[in-house]
């Protein structure tokens, strides 16, 4: 899991991977004890839905704002706000949830308190996804960053593996199904104290004024690392001082990467809320729901296994470009989300996730990758907010419209899914800003 260390260090990459590795383990180990807290507690499942919906829709918003004061205040700072907001939302869900649990209040006003906890991780974690995407930019020439980004988006897929995994360890006495929000407030204070001591302090209110006979450039070259990579980041900072201008979702230089993104995004989130249900339904059959869960989180984990084996390994090894992940991880995406609408067995469907899941793996990394290089070095913070807002818009709604297909015909979702993916790739190959996108 490496970066060119001429322009990246090996240990600030993987503080910034360690930032969101724990936020994303933390999420899903939090979604997989919020249906046993749910019906012990007698919290609605639907309220439940809508705790995450509320998360996303704020994050969707706030995410840009904290881009912005990261080209302000430094990537370090805002990856620090991240992870303090998540840590502190984890730790303020597990006392609501223990509290809930050993009856101290009421149902409605667990909930209540509960939805105020999460909504703080919308407002303040949503700052750690742009500022680390905008650090691995800012610091990775154009030829180097598809790979850098693809491999800072494959926290998130590592994440969905281990969160789940350790989830089940920290389920202790004295504080039962609340132990994993507890441990993950503690591991992201960890994080956050290996970030700050380690990550060079990037804030420009902290810099001292110029001089000494150093230019910008010349600075700017003494932190890459090797003079060849230096040097490219240094001439291209230099040239483009003073042109910083706000990047929403409908700037034009990005707005096809965006339209894309969203799209990929939210039929992944639609197929992928449906998928439990149609284990449980289709092949699960009169099983317990230990061995439901067992299974749906088997499958869940293939999907992860895939998603980094499609980052790690096929984006690296083939060398390929935005456009070409755009492309081709839309068909891939197709085929696999057609397979599960096909699927009669266990097997046949975990081997089609996967293949869905790896498609999926290769379509973020290729429109974030795309983004950050259709906007010059001044912009790659405002950038990473917009990607960071389309990410999250794509849980506001579309799990909730997977699951109302699913209950009209279980098929529905991923036969449209997969129409939908189609549709996707042939965007890829007729637009003309996808199509060529990569380092120039």
């Amino acid at each position: 899991m490496s970066v060119t260390p001429a322009s990246l260090p090996r240990t600030h990459f993987a503080l910034v991977f360690a930032a969101l590795l724990v936020t994303a383990a933390g999420n899903t180990a939090l979604q997989s004890v919020l249906p046993v807290i749910g019906r012990a507690i007698r919290i609605p499942d639907m309220g439940i839905a809508l705790v995450f919906s509320l998360s996303a829709l704020i994050w969707t918003f706030s995410a840009p704002y904290w881009a912005l004061r990261s080209d302000r205040r430094g990537r370090r700072l805002l990856l620090l706000v991240g992870l303090g907001g998540f840590g502190l939302s984890m730790l303020l869900c597990a006392l609501v949830i223990l509290a809930g649990l050993r009856g101290l209040i009421a149902p409605l006003v667990t909930f209540a308190l509960f939805t105020l906890a999460r909504a703080l991780f919308g407002v303040f974690g949503s700052a750690a996804n742009p500022a680390a995407q905008a650090f691995v930019a800012s610091r990775t020439t154009p030829a180097e960053r598809t790979n850098a980004l693809a491999l800072l988006s494959s926290a998130f897929g590592l994440g969905t593996i281990v969160g789940p995994a350790v989830a089940p360890f920290f389920i202790l006495p004295g504080v039962g199904l609340s132990g994993p929000m507890f441990a993950f407030a503690g591991v992201a204070a960890v994080v956050a104290l290996l970030v700050r001591r380690g990550l060079p302090d990037d804030d420009p209110t902290h810099a001292p004024p110029p001089g000494g006979g150093r230019g910008a450039a010349a600075s700017i070259a003494s932190v890459g690392g090797a003079p060849s990579s230096a040097h490219v980041l240094a001439a291209e900072a230099a040239s483009e001082s003073g042109e910083r201008r706000r990047v929403s979702v409908f700037d034009t230089r990005v707005r096809a990467f965006m339209i894309y993104g969203f799209a990929t995004g939210s039929l992944q989130a639609a197929t992928g809320q449906a998928l439990g249900f149609l284990i449980i339904d289709r092949l699960a059959g009169g099983a317990a729901a230990g061995e439901s869960a067992k299974l749906i989180g088997l499958a869940f984990m293939a999907g992860a296994a895939a998603t980094l084996l499609a980052q790690w390994g096929i984006v690296r090894l083939f060398a390929m470009t935005p456009s070409q992940l755009m492309r081709w991880g839309a068909l891939v995406a197709a085929a696999g989300t057609a397979g599960i609408a096909l699927a009669h067995d266990f097997h046949a469907l975990v081997i089609a996730f996967a293949l869905q899941s790896a498609g999926f793996g290769m379509t973020r990394p290729g429109f974030t990758a795309g983004a950050s290089l259709a906007v010059n070095r001044a912009d790659q913070g405002a950038v990473a907010g917009a990607v960071t807002a389309v990410n999250g818009a794509c849980f506001v709604a579309a799990p909730a419209i997977g699951i109302g297909l699913y209950e009209l015909v279980p098929a529905l979702p991923y036969w449209l899914g997969a129409a939908g993916c189609l549709a996707l790739a042939l965007y890829a190959f007729r637009n003309r800003q996808l199509r060529d996108s990569g380092p120039r």
